[in-house]
C-alpha cells in the first residue's frame, strides 16, 4: 500500500483557533508576571512613581528573617495539606463513588463547604475557636488546653489553620476522587472478585492504579493552591500569634498594603511565583504526568 493511501492527513485547527486564548494569557498572565518582576527591582509606594533602585530589594530579602519563616510556614502548609486532604479525600471520594442513595446524601452534604467563600468559612471557624463562648471553650479542657484558646496558642495556631484550609478544599478533591472512580470499568472489579480479591485488594491494585493521573493533578492543585492561601489566614489569625501563621501570601500583602513597600512586596511575590511553577513542573516531570496514557479497557 502506497504511503498516500496510507497515510492520513488529520485537519488541525488553524492559529485563528488558538489567538484568543493567547491574547488572554498575555493580557491578563504574562504582562503581569513581568511588571511584577520589573517592580521587584524599585522602590514603589503604591503611590509615586516607581524608583529602579536594582537588587536592594533582593537583598533585604535575603536578609529578612521573617520572610524566612514564612518561607517555612508555607513549606509546611503546603506538605501537610497534601498529605492531609489526600489520605481523606482519596478513600471519602472512592467511597462516595457508590450507587447507594444514602452515599449520594452524605456527598451533598460533605460538599457544602465547597459552596462557601473563604471569608465566610474564616468567620464561621474564628466564632467556633472563641474562646470565651465558642464551641473551643468546651473542647479546650478535654484535649489538654484549659483555656481553650487554640487561635492564641503559638504552637496550636498554625494546626488550626491547617485544620480549617483543609476543612475548606477537601470537598472539591473529593469530588475529583469520585468522578475519576466512576469512570473505571466494573469489569476490572468483576474479574478481581473472580479470583478472589477482597475490598482492600481491590483498592490497592485496582483503584489507586486507576486514580493515578488525579491523585497527581490533585497534588499539583493542593500544592499550587497552599503557596496562595490568604484570606483564611488573614482574618482567621492574622498572621498571628506573633508571627506563627505568617505564611508567605500574608507577608507580601503586609509589605505592600500595610508598610507600603510595593517593590519589596513585588520581590516577595516572584519568590511564590518561581517556586509554585517549579513545585508543578517538577511534580509533573519526576511522576511522568505528561507521558500517561489512558488505562481504561478499549483505549
Amino acid at each position: 500500500m502506497s504511503r498516500s493511501t496510507s497515510h492520513v492527513d488529520v485537519a488541525r485547527p488553524g492559529f485563528g483557533w488558538v489567538a484568543p486564548a493567547l491574547v488572554f494569557f498575555g493580557l491578563f498572565a504574562l504582562v503581569p508576571m513581568l511588571a511584577l518582576v520589573y517592580l521587584s527591582f524599585t522602590s514603589y509606594d503604591g503611590l509615586n512613581p516607581p524608583v529602579f533602585v536594582g537588587l536592594q530589594n533582593w537583598q533585604t530579602l535575603a536578609g529578612d528573617q521573617i520572610f524566612l519563616d514564612s518561607l517555612r510556614l508555607s513549606g509546611m502548609l503546603t506538605l501537610l495539606s497534601w498529605l492531609l486532604q489526600t489520605a481523606v479525600a482519596l478513600p471519602l471520594g472512592v467511597y462516595l463513588a457508590g450507587k447507594e442513595r444514602t452515599r449520594a446524601v452524605l456527598a451533598a452534604i460533605f460538599f457544602v463547604p465547597q459552596l462557601m467563600s473563604g471569608a465566610a468559612i474564616a468567620v464561621l471557624w474564628g466564632t467556633l475557636f472563641d474562646p470565651n463562648f465558642g464551641l473551643a471553650s468546651v473542647l479546650g479542657p478535654l484535649v489538654g488546653v484549659p483555656d481553650g484558646n487554640f487561635i492564641g496558642n503559638p504552637s496550636l495556631a498554625f494546626y488550626v489553620v491547617l485544620f480549617v484550609i483543609s476543612w475548606q478544599f477537601m470537598p472539591f478533591h473529593t469530588l475529583l476522587y469520585q468522578g475519576a472512580t466512576r469512570a473505571i470499568p466494573e469489569s476490572l472489579y468483576e474479574a478481581a472478585t473472580l479470583d478472589g480479591a477482597g475490598r482492600w485488594r481491590q483498592f490497592r491494585s485496582i483503584t489507586v492504579p486507576q486514580l493515578r493521573a488525579t491523585i497527581i493533578t490533585s497534588g499539583v492543585l493542593i500544592v499550587v493552591g497552599s503557596l496562595t492561601y490568604f484570606e483564611i489566614v488573614l482574618i482567621l489569625t492574622n498572621g498571628g500569634p506573633g508571627t506563627a501563621t505568617r505564611i508567605l501570601p500574608l507577608h507580601m500583602y503586609v509589605e505592600g498594603f500595610r508598610s507600603f513597600q510595593m517593590g519589596y512586596s513585588a520581590a516577595l511575590a516572584v519568590v511564590l511565583l518561581v517556586i509554585g511553577t517549579a513545585l508543578s513542573l517538577v511534580i509533573t516531570r519526576v511522576t511522568g504526568y505528561r507521558q500517561m496514557a489512558s488505562q481504561r479497557e478499549g483505549l
